[in-house]
Formats: structure tokens, C-alpha cells, sequence
């Protein structure tokens, strides 16, 4: 069987595909042209491609166009029904098309179960698949510095090092699906530490703390965090345009509390993403699932009887 990694990865020698456009989406894909590379894009909404063709990418019409045009065909999508039509089971998918030796990188949180089925699917047609989630929102999309999490054969993962640094740190997780595995504990902890972090703040507003003041205090502390960072004064300047949308952490803890172990028996008791989902779809039911996951504090304000408009 064709080894994808005989060839190095270069700028001059190496085709990249992309779909997906969204925020975080754009921005991964902008890295990679900054850097040299060749673009061939899909959209479903090809307006969301502007930016990227006015910095070289090209667009094309249909998933199997880019399959054909790449030797690595990134997607970053919404849900795993949108992966599972866009890869796999449309008749323009990118596997009906794909060129033997190439690699399909998938960085949408998606399921487990699903990433194995794609990357059996690729071996099928002599091609890898690789499920690689991230983490690090629309800031780290934007820097460079978000946490890739790959699951796959892990040679491959090594050869494509070079495209993933340009978007963050490669982790190698294990083999297919470990990748996703992975992100839905990492949401499952997100989830949390923006529950937290929002009672956190409702109670200082409520004790008549300076909102900023306590931020300051106690971010250097064993109750700072990532999330504090990226989110905190997100949360008090009532900032709550999207990195992420709070639907789609519905989604991610949603496959964490379904995840069962394959022979059945095995199952996480996860009462704390049980709560933080319940939560989030709260947003939803406020008509908020478009908002970033920041804006969970307004659930927790609403409980509290606050009654505010949220900007974005």
C-alpha cells in the first residue's frame, strides 16, 4: 500500500485542500496560506471564501474537486452528520474522488465511532485519514496556538507535522478516534471551567466586588485557567461573538455522556457535563446557541434574576 509520507511536505510540492469557512475554519486555513501553500477550497456558503481568494485560494465547486486537486484535504465542519456527507457518503464526497496516497485530516469535533469509519474507509481506497480536533478558540486559531489532537497512524501524523505546526501543537493521541476521544474530555473540562468561571463572577457581582478587580486577584491563583484568560473579561465586557458556538459544546459533551465502551458494560458516570450540557442547551432555549461559550454566564445570571440583553 502507497505510503503518503515518502514525499516531504512542502510549499512548492505539496496541494492542500480545505472546507470548512467558518471562524475558526478561515482562520486555520489563512495560516496555511501565509505560509506558502496552495489552497483549493469548498464552502457551502461560498461568500464565507472572500477572504481566503483574496489571499490565493481557490474555489471550486464540489467536495470531490478538492479531493482531486490535493494531496491533503483538511475539513473543519459543524457536526459529525456534516462530515459523514461531506467524506464519506455523498455522491461528491471527498473518498469518492480521492487520490490513492492522500490524507484526509479532520478537524471538527466529531464522534469517535465516526472518525474510525472514515479512516477505514480511507485505508479502503489506499488513502489515510487522520481525526484531529483542536482546541484553543478563534484567538488560537488566529495565533498559531491551538492544541491539535490527532488520532491515527501515527507516521502520518509525523509527516504532516509541518502543516500542523503552522496551526498549533500536534499531539499524538493513539489510533483512529482517539483524537476525538480526546476533545470531548477536553470539553467535558472546558464545560466546567466556564461554569465556574461564570458562578464565579455572578457571585462577585452579587458581594459588590469590582468584577475586574477580582479577575486580577485571582487569575494567578489555583482557580486561574486557560479559560479564565481566553474568557474572563470576555464574559464581563458582555463580549459574546463566537470562537466556538455554545450549540456545538451541546453537541461535544452530549457525545461524551453517549460514549459507551465497545463491548457495552463500560460507561463514565460524568454528572458534572451532564449538568454543564443541561446548561448550554439553556442557551439554546434562550435563543443563544449562536452565541460563543462565554455566554453561558447569561443562564447563570437568568437563574440569578438578571434580565439584561446580550450584545455581540
Amino acid at each position: 500500500m502507497k505510503s503518503p509520507y515518502s514525499t516531504p511536505i512542502t510549499p512548492s510540492q505539496t496541494q492542500i485542500g480545505w472546507i470548512g469557512t467558518g471562524v475558526m475554519g478561515a482562520a486555520m486555513a489563512s495560516r496555511l496560506l501565509s505560509a506558502g501553500y496552495s489552497l483549493t477550497i469548498y464552502a457551502r456558503t461560498p461568500s464565507k471564501t472572500l477572504s481566503l481568494q483574496s489571499q490565493g485560494a481557490r474555489l471550486v465547486h464540489s467536495p470531490s474537486e478538492v479531493a482531486k486537486a490535493s494531496d491533503v484535504i483538511f475539513t473543519m465542519l459543524g457536526h459529525p452528520p456534516d462530515v459523514r456527507q461531506i467524506v464519506l457518503e455523498n455522491p461528491d464526497s471527498i473518498l469518492s474522488s480521492i487520490t490513492p496516497g492522500s490524507v484526509i485530516i479532520d478537524h471538527t469535533s466529531s464522534h469517535p465511532v465516526l472518525a474510525k469509519q472514515i479512516y477505514d474507509a480511507a485505508r479502503e481506497k489506499d488513502c489515510w485519514a487522520v481525526d484531529a480536533p483542536v482546541s484553543g478558540g478563534d484567538i488560537g486559531a488566529r495565533d498559531g496556538k491551538l492544541a491539535i489532537l490527532a488520532g491515527g497512524d501515527e507516521a502520518v501524523v509525523k509527516w504532516l507535522t509541518p502543516l500542523l505546526s503552522l496551526m498549533g501543537k500536534p499531539n499524538y493521541m493513539g489510533g483512529a478516534g482517539c483524537g476525538q476521544s480526546c476533545k470531548i474530555a477536553n470539553q467535558i473540562t472546558v464545560g466546567g471551567s466556564l461554569l465556574g468561571l461564570s458562578e464565579g463572577l455572578v457571585f462577585a457581582e452579587v458581594a459588590g466586588l469590582d468584577k475586574v478587580r477580582w479577575l486580577e486577584a485571582v487569575r494567578g491563583g489555583a482557580a486561574g485557567s486557560m479559560v479564565m484568560e481566553i474568557f474572563g473579561e470576555r464574559m464581563i465586557g458582555r463580549d459574546f461573538r463566537p470562537g466556538g458556538f455554545a450549540e456545538y459544546m451541546v453537541k461535544d459533551l452530549g457525545m461524551g455522556l453517549d460514549v459507551v465502551e465497545e463491548d457495552g458494560e463500560k460507561v463514565a458516570v460524568l454528572p458534572g457535563a451532564g449538568l454543564s450540557k443541561q446548561l448550554f442547551s439553556g442557551m439554546g432555549a434562550n435563543g443563544d446557541g449562536k452565541l460563543g461559550t462565554q455566554g453561558l454566564i447569561t443562564v447563570i445570571e437568568r437563574i440569578n434574576g438578571k434580565r439584561t440583553q446580550n450584545p455581540v
